[in-house]
């Protein structure tokens, strides 16, 4: 339990917050949610990917901070996650440790409540899963408990709320009296806050003392009628078994998989509608006649389109999170994890690892605010460097451009080609983390507690997803909206004199020098034309602008009506324009072998960074130094894979 993170920046632990403690899957976080509502904010304790919830309690004797810990079983810390937990409570000065317990599993609780009361932190028992444990024929009597242990305990339905109140009473009237018949672990003179013995053979001695203070207390409860078979058991026995479970396990992914593209897709269009269409146009109004031409593209090209991306991906993280959220709430999650950990192993992660790469063929954003499942925050790191190279929907639109022009008849086995080929990179990718940056990550056998099937609570759910949909607007949308700022002055800004800023031709802004400038990189991979090159910059901003971008520069679209700008392709000769001009520009590049380059250029899209939304969700969650290093890693990937599958096909 020894200190080096520190506690977790803003929150001071000398005022008395509450920290709420307890294993996984007891409904800690579903009591944090009822307890502050929308009064919460997410943020990672220092130096760290651990991500905490911070949050204001208002209770009739005041409001209180309550900072909601990782879940835990132990302090004896084998993970970030819980040596965050650790961290936070041995160095806490002041405040109570509401310690939830499980019902239908005290003893377990009781070994987690020990070792923080053995920290001298005044403690506060809140039972959950009351009914569930009576379901099963297990009942606890709350009043022997009390007696045994002498500090208050609450019992509390998270999900509803029932509870809270006598909740608070105890948190605010508790006089921070010692467990009852607790073993003492610290070292003689060590109290709260300060350093407990990490010496093994003492460690082991205190962890049998604590085994046998949790078996006296379970023992002297009253006795419980033996445990008969439930609905959740026999449930259990189709969503467990492989022969059905594991189908079960697939249509669920598949579902995720059609949330993130088919039902998101309309949500997310209306959106980019209403601020393309009626808000730009309201803009340009609002900016005609006094604003000059380059401060009108400003605000309105960059700043707005910026804010229009941001607004366009909030519904459809919403949807993920709100899915992911019922599918946790409902007690499938745990299944799922099971039922995908062999798979997983491959690349040193457990099973709950699936369902974020499986989202990340959708859209990697949401895919990357998924990995909040993992409860290591190490293998969500791991996880979250790998999504990016699961190909996400919007590189489809390039797949299909550029298979149907260089591989008329066989389009439909290249796409696959290149879905097969994204699976090798996560694995690829997987092994070799595991073997370099993450050596340390241990991967142990999966053991899980599988809470009972219920209905799903609604309101905290939503208060859940509210909170976690504005930090990424808050967050990760500043960084789209500045990205997107500063590419549009790029390519307003001309390179050669005859320009004026903001009427500029691509070719002749800063951006497209620049692109012209790094294209002979790209001369091994056959496709060193400023035109490709240009269309991959814009790819950094998103995958499906990519085609557009073509389309542009090359000039083969037609004016939209009113407004001199250029349009996609509409199927009516233009598309056969494009055509034409990739050939031609793939023919001459390549030395004659224009399918070779098409296939490593959309290999490239395939490799390397997905978008800036995806980059800005990254450094979110995991910060500025892994987010730089993944996205140079797939930089090199991408371009090292481009150029082996380009001068392999001209072989052929």
């Amino acid at each position: 339990m020894s200190s080096c993170h520190g506690t977790p920046a803003g929150v001071d632990l000398a005022v008395g917050p509450v920290l709420l403690v307890g294993n996984p899957n007891v409904g800690k976080s579903t009591v944090f949610n009822a307890m502050t509502g929308s009064r919460q904010r997410v943020m990672n304790a220092p130096g760290t990917t651990v991500e905490l919830q911070s949050g204001t309690w208002r209770t009739v004797a005041g409001d209180l901070g309550v900072l909601d810990l990782p879940g835990t079983y132990s302090l004896f810390a084998r993970s970030p996650d819980e040596q965050v937990v650790a961290d936070t409570i041995t160095a806490a000065r002041a405040g109570v440790a509401v310690v939830v317990l499980d019902a239908t599993a005290v003893s377990r609780s009781l070994y987690l409540l020990a070792q923080v009361a053995s920290t001298g932190l005044p403690v506060v028992a809140a039972v959950t899963m009351l009914d569930v444990a009576r379901s099963h024929g297990t009942g606890l009597d709350l009043t022997v408990l009390a007696g045994l242990l002498g500090v208050p305990v609450v019992p509390l339905d998270p999900r509803t709320g029932a509870g809270l109140d006598r909740l608070a009473e105890a948190v605010h009237s508790h006089d921070g009296r010692p467990v009852a018949g607790l073993p003492v672990l610290v070292p003689t003179g060590a109290g709260p806050g300060e350093q407990p013995d990490d010496d093994l053979p003492a460690r082991l001695a205190g962890a049998q003392r604590l085994f046998a203070w949790v078996e006296d207390v379970t023992s002297q409860l009253h006795p419980q009628r033996p445990a008969h078979r439930t609905a959740t058991d026999l449930a259990d026995r189709v969503l467990l078994n492989p022969w059905s479970g594991i189908p079960v396990l697939g249509l669920t992914m598949w579902g995720l998989f059609q949330l993130a593209t088919s039902a998101a897709a309309p949500v997310m269009g209306l959106v980019s509608t209403a601020v393309t269409g009626p808000l730009t146009a309201a803009a340009h109004a609002a900016l005609r006649g006094w604003a000059p031409r380059w401060l009108d593209g400003l605000l309105v090209d960059g700043v707005l389109a910026g804010v229009g991306t941001v607004l366009s991906f909030l519904p459809l993280i919403a949807i993920i999170y709100a899915a992911l959220a019922l599918l946790e709430d409902s007690g499938y999650m745990a299944r799922a994890a099971l039922l995908a950990d062999r798979a997983m192993r491959s690349i040193g992660l457990d099973g709950r690892a699936m369902l974020p790469l499986m989202i990340g063929f959708g859209c990697n954003v949401p895919a990357l605010a998924a990995t909040r499942i993992l409860p290591d925050a190490r293998q969500r790191l791991i996880t979250g460097l790998l999504i990016p190279w699961t190909s996400c929907a919007a590189r489809l639109t390039v797949y299909v451009l550029l298979a149907g022009i260089f591989f008329p008849e066989h389009a439909g086995t290249v796409i696959f080609a290149l879905y097969v080929l994204s699976i090798v990179l996560v694995v690829a990718g997987g092994l070799a983390l595991r073997r370099t940056a993450f050596r340390d990550v241990r991967r142990e056998p999966l053991v899980l507690v599988l809470p009972a099937y219920q209905r799903p609570q609604l309101l905290p759910i939503a208060r859940s997803v509210w909170g976690r949909v504005a930090g990424f607007a808050t967050k990760a949308g500043r960084i789209i909206v500045v990205t997107l700022t500063v590419m549009w002055v790029l390519m307003a800004v001309p390179a050669v004199a005859g320009y004026a800023v903001g009427e500029v031709p691509v070719e002749a802004s800063v951006y497209g020098r620049v692109a012209a400038g790094i294209t002979p990189v790209f001369a091994p991979a056959g496709f060193d034309d400023w035109h490709l090159t240009a269309a991959l910059a814009t790819g950094f901003v998103a995958k499906e602008v990519v085609v557009g971008s073509l389309a542009q520069s090359y000039a083969v679209t037609e004016p939209a009506p009113g407004d001199g700008a250029p349009s996609v392709p509409t199927g009516d000769g233009t598309d056969a324009a494009l055509a034409d001009h990739l050939r031609a520009t793939l023919d001459a590049t390549s030395g004659g072998h224009p399918a070779a380059a098409a296939a490593a250029f959309m290999v490239f899209v395939l490799g390397y960074t997905p978008c800036v939304a995806t980059v800005a969700e990254q450094r979110r969650l995991f910060g500025g130094r892994w987010t730089a290093g993944a996205v140079g890693a797939q930089l090199v990937v991408a371009w090292l894979l481009a150029v082996v599958v380009f001068q392999i096909g001209r072989l052929l």
